[in-house]
């Protein structure tokens, strides 16, 4: 994908991304492919998801098995990585350290 001053372009072609967002961490997985086709229903083309570092990968392979299912279903995905996520969320996402009060 490629962004000129107009517009992106993918594979030489203009491209519209169509977001929306379904975050991994808060759908169990047994709906993910639902969800995901739903979106796909809605016209998205692009899925957003966060990474909140307080519970990435807690069982390994679960974020990979997720963007390959979106793959699967012909969506794009913008990987939302990063030490904060949100203000809604604890710390915005990121781990709690055990830090000494004085």
């Amino acid at each position: 994908m490629r962004a000129n001053s107009f517009q992106f372009t993918l594979e030489g072609e203009p491209f519209h991304i169509l977001g929306g967002s379904i975050h991994y961490f808060r759908v169990p997985r047994a709906y993910w492919e639902d969800r995901l086709l739903k979106m796909r229903a809605c016209g998205v083309n692009t899925l957003t998801t966060y990474v909140p570092w307080n519970l990435h990968e807690q069982k390994r392979g679960i974020l990979k098995a997720y963007i390959r299912l979106a793959a699967e279903l012909g969506l794009w995905v913008i990987l939302r990585t990063g030490p904060y996520i949100c203000a809604e969320w604890d710390l915005g996402g990121m781990p709690k350290l055990d830090v000494p009060r004085f």
